[in-house]
């Protein structure tokens, strides 16, 4: 007989409808990679106008989903990278803790830069009968710029705020925003200066 804990644990959860979507990608993370001094700044001001945005869109009703990469730990759950990210010292910490997703939001873990590849993203956003996505969080240059390069390849509707991405440089963070607005169309409009709550 299961115990009320696992009867919890394994309750389906009925995928809601919802056209708008505020996807994050790669946004709990450890940042141990080379390089990583230089991004962290960047990262901690993006990450503060993240946590602003995905507010204003809560009061819109608009789903949030975690698109966050496994580290190659194949044996955690995001949990796990959660608890251990929120632990870190300085700004790794401090942006974990920041955008720790809440009960209502979804997550799926990536094992590639895209949140497309080898996920059930595609499965849960036409569940979900989504149109728009808005995708933010960490590097601009590659797993966002992919990711959003994947949803627009799959029909959809992007926007990726300039304001709410983050790169090792400004130069590569502009040029990937560049690219998204002129080749794949995407809208780069940042928050601060946008009501479009798409």
């Amino acid at each position: 007989m299961q115990s009320k804990l696992e009867s919890k644990i394994l309750k389906p959860l009925k995928v809601p409808k919802k056209t708008r979507v505020l996807l994050l990608v790669d946004v709990i993370n450890p940042m141990h990679f080379p390089n990583s001094q230089a991004f962290l700044p960047y990262a901690l001001v993006a990450a503060n106008r993240i946590a602003a945005f995905k507010l204003r869109l809560e009061k819109c009703n608009v789903q949030a989903i975690y698109a966050n990469d496994n580290y190659g730990t194949w044996h955690s759950s995001f949990s796990d990278i959660l608890a251990a990210c929120k632990k870190l010292p300085g700004a790794r910490g401090e942006i974990a803790r920041l955008l720790e997703p809440k009960t209502e939001d979804l997550v799926i873990l990536k094992p590639q830069h895209s949140a497309f590849h080898s996920t059930p993203l595609l499965h849960l956003l036409r569940k979900m009968e989504a149109t728009k996505l808005n995708i933010v969080g960490f590097s601009t240059d590659i797993c966002v710029m992919l990711t959003a390069t994947d949803a627009r390849m799959n029909g959809y509707a992007v926007r990726v705020p300039e304001d709410c991405t983050a790169a090792e440089s400004m130069h590569r963070k502009l040029e990937a925003l560049r690219q998204l607005h002129e080749t794949f169309k995407c809208s780069i409009q940042p928050t601060l200066r946008s009501k479009d709550d798409r």
